[in-house]
């Protein structure tokens, strides 16, 4: 995923099924996964949310001017992508 010189580097399939399978089954009742670029660390990161008023926390990538940039969103249930 994120292959492209869109993007900072790909991300592997497994690494992002097992973050949508980590979101649903916590207790806390999230409903988004976000994929987060650490600019420090040089990695993505999963963000899990439950609100979608939480997403614009986040700057998009690459315009992003912190230390984390998003990459993008996903409904952890129907894991389709959510424009932002």
């Amino acid at each position: 995923m994120f292959d492209g010189p869109n993007y900072p580097k790909p991300l592997s399939e497994s690494l992002f099924q097992s973050w949508l399978e980590d979101g649903r089954s916590s207790k806390i009742g999230y409903h988004f996964l976000l994929i987060v670029w650490n600019v420090y660390d040089e990695k993505y990161d999963p963000v899990y949310v439950e609100e979608r008023a939480a997403i614009a926390d986040y700057e998009l990538y690459p315009n992003a001017k912190g230390s984390e940039a998003l990459i993008a969103v996903y409904d952890l249930y129907s894991e389709s992508r959510v424009g932002v």
